[in-house]
C-alpha cells in the first residue's frame, strides 16, 4: 500500500483484472477534511466506465470459475483476505482517517470490524448444509432447495464508512458465489480501492471484483438502471435511495436499500437512579451523538429523556460536550473529527439556525471552533451542539441531520416515551435506559425500529441482521439475512422413476 502522507495518484478503476484511468481522462481530487487540502488524486469515471467494469463482471459469472467454485475454497479466500486487512490495519486506519474525518482510533476499530465481517461470512457459508431437502412424499422423489449466487452485483456505498459498508456489501456477495461492481462514495474512495488490491492478492479470479470511481448521478445511476445488473445494493439517503430504487424498477432487479435515521435514546428516570447508572447513560448519550461528529445513520441524535431527570442529566451532558477534544483525526488526543465536507458542515449550520428559529435553547456547541494547531482554519470542524425544548414540528427533530447535533425532548409516561420514540418516519434503530427489566422488554418490543439496543448504543453483531423499518429501507445486511440477500433460491426435484401421466387421451 502506498504511503498515506504522500499525495497518491490511482488509476482507480478496476475492470477485468485492469487497472485503469477513466475513459474520459478526468480525475479528482480527494480532500483532507481536517484542512481541505488534497493529498490523493482518483479516476473520475462515468457511464461508459460503469458499463465496462458491469460487461467485466458479466463475463466473470457467466463464463468464470467463481460463482461454481466450492464453498470451502470461498471461505478460505474470504479468510485469508481478513488476514491481509489486519496485517494492513494500521495503514488503513490511517488512510480512513484522513479520506473520511474521523478519529484513527475509529479507523482502526472500522478495519477491525471489516475483517470480522469477512471472518463471519466464511465461516457462515463454509457451515451451511448443501440444501434443504422436501419432503415429497414418495420414495421416487428426491426434492430439495438451493441456494444459487444472484449474478452480478452493483453496490453503491456511503462516505461516512467507507470500508466498513463497503465489506457488508462485498463479503456476503464473494461468500454466496457473485461477481460484483461497486462504486464508493466520490468523496471517500480510497480505502475500497485499497480493498480490491487485497482481494487481488489474496487471489480473486480476474473480474470477479470491479471498482469505479465517480460521482453517484452517472456512475451510480447507470450501475443501478444497468441491464446486466442482478442486484443492486445501495446505502445513502433517502432521496438518492429513491432514485436507485426507481432505476432499478424496469428490468425488475433484486434492491436492497439502507436509507438512514432519525433514532431515538429514550432515558428512563431508574436508569439515573444511582451514581453509576446516571453517569454511564449520559456517556453513553454522548457516544450516541458524537461518534464520527453524529455522521452516522444510527446516530442517537434524538435524546428523549424523563422530566423528573432531564435538567440534571441536559446539565451534565452540555457539560461534557463543551470538553470533547475537537482536531485533526491523525492527531494525539483528538475525541472528534471534522465533518467530511464544507457542504456538510453548511449542511449543519442550517439546522441549528433553524432549530433556534423555531425555538430550541442552545445549551452547548452551536458554531464552528477557534483555530488551533490541531484545528486548520480551513478545515471542516463544527462543536458539539445540544439542544434543549425540542418538539416533533422542528425540522431538526423530524430530519436526519447527519452531524453533531443532539436534540433534547422530554415524557412522562411510558406510553408518552413510546409515542415520541415512534414519532418518525424512519426506523432504523432505538434505544431505551432502564432499570426495570420489565420495562426493558415492553418499551423494546412496542420500538418500531429494526435495532433496539437496552442500556447500550451503536453496538452491532455481524450474527444480527441489520436494517431498518419505514423509510429506512428493505433488505437486511449482516447476519443470514445478509447472505439471503445475495442467493437466489432454487428447488430440484427429480423424479426417481418417471411414469407416464396420461392426463390426455392418444
Amino acid at each position: 500500500m502506498a504511503d498515506s502522507t504522500e499525495l497518491q495518484v490511482r488509476t482507480s478503476i478496476h475492470a477485468g483484472g485492469e487497472w485503469r484511468a477513466a475513459l474520459s481522462g478526468a480525475t479528482r481530487e480527494i480532500l483532507d477534511p481536517a484542512d481541505a487540502l488534497p493529498f490523493a488524486v482518483v479516476a473520475e469515471g462515468d457511464e461508459k466506465d460503469a458499463d465496462l467494469a458491469v460487461a467485466a463482471a458479466r463475463r466473470a459469472f457467466d463464463e468464470g470459475p467463481w460463482p461454481h467454485t466450492p464453498v470451502a475454497e470461498r471461505a478460505a479466500l474470504l479468510r485469508r483476505v481478513a488476514g491481509l486487512l489486519v496485517r494492513d490495519r494500521e495503514a488503513l486506519g490511517l488512510l480512513e482517517s484522513r479520506d473520511a474525518g474521523k478519529t484513527v482510533e475509529e479507523g482502526r476499530v472500522d478495519i477491525d470490524c471489516v475483517a470480522d465481517a469477512f471472518r463471519y461470512f466464511a465461516d457462515l457459508v463454509a457451515g451451511e448444509a448443501p440444501g434443504r431437502v422436501v419432503d415429497a412424499g414418495s420414495t421416487d422423489v428426491h426434492s430439495v432447495v438451493v441456494h444459487e449466487p444472484v449474478g452480478v452485483c452493483a453496490m453503491i456505498t456511503p462516505w461516512n464508512y467507507p470500508l466498513l459498508q463497503a465489506s457488508w456489501k462485498i463479503a456476503p456477495a464473494l461468500a454466496a458465489g457473485n461477481t460484483f461492481v461497486v462504486k464508493p462514495s466520490e468523496i471517500t474512495p480510497l480505502t475500497t480501492v485499497a480493498l480490491i488490491d487485497l482481494l487481488i492478492e489474496a487471489g480473486l479470479p480476474t473480474g470477479v471484483a470491479n471498482i469505479v470511481t465517480g460521482p453517484g448521478h452517472t456512475v451510480g445511476a447507470r450501475l443501478a438502471e444497468h441491464p446486466d445488473v442482478d442486484l443492486v445494493s445501495f446505502t445513502g439517503g433517502l432521496v438518492s435511495g429513491t432514485k436507485v430504487a426507481q432505476a432499478a424498477a424496469p428490468s425488475v432487479k433484486k434492491v436492497a436499500l439502507e436509507l438512514g435515521g432519525k433514532n431515538p435514546n429514550v432515558v428512563f428516570a431508574d436508569a439515573c437512579a444511582t451514581r453509576d447508572g446516571f453517569d454511564t447513560a449520559v456517556d453513553q448519550a454522548l457516544n450516541a451523538a458524537f461518534i464520527h461528529s453524529g455522521q452516522v445513520c444510527s446516530a442517537g441524535a434524538r435524546l428523549i429523556v424523563e422530566e423528573s431527570v432531564r435538567n440534571r442529566f441536559v446539565d451534565e451532558l452540555a457539560r461534557r460536550a463543551e470538553k470533547i477534544r475537537l482536531g485533526r483525526g491523525t492527531a494525539d488526543g483528538v475525541e472528534c473529527g471534522p465533518l467530511v465536507s464544507e457542504q456538510q458542515r453548511d449542511r449543519i449550520e442550517a439546522y441549528v439556525a433553524s432549530a433556534l428559529k423555531e425555538g430550541a435553547v442552545l445549551r452547548s456547541g452551536g458554531k464552528r471552533p477557534e483555530p488551533s494547531a490541531d484545528r486548520p482554519e480551513a478545515g471542516y470542524f463544527y462543536e458539539p451542539t445540544v439542544l434543549d425544548h425540542c418538539h416533533r414540528e422542528m425540522r431538526v427533530v423530524r430530519e436526519e441531520v447527519f452531524g453533531p447535533v443532539l436534540t433534547v425532548e422530554t415524557f412522562r409516561t411510558e406510553d408518552e416515551a413510546v409515542a415520541l420514540a415512534n414519532d418518525t418516519e424512519y426506523g432504523l434503530a432505538g434505544a431505551v435506559w432502564t432499570a426495570d427489566a420489565g420495562r426493558a422488554r415492553r418499551v423494546a418490543g412496542r420500538l418500531r425500529h429494526g435495532t433496539v439496543w437496552i442500556n447500550d448504543f451503536h453496538p452491532y453483531l455481524p450474527q444480527a441482521e441489520w436494517g431498518g423499518f419505514g423509510k429506512s429501507g428493505v433488505g437486511r445486511e449482516l447476519g443470514p439475512a445478509g447472505l439471503a440477500e445475495y442467493r437466489e433460491t432454487k428447488h430440484v426435484y427429480q423424479n426417481l422413476a418417471p411414469k407416464p401421466v396420461r392426463w390426455f387421451a392418444g
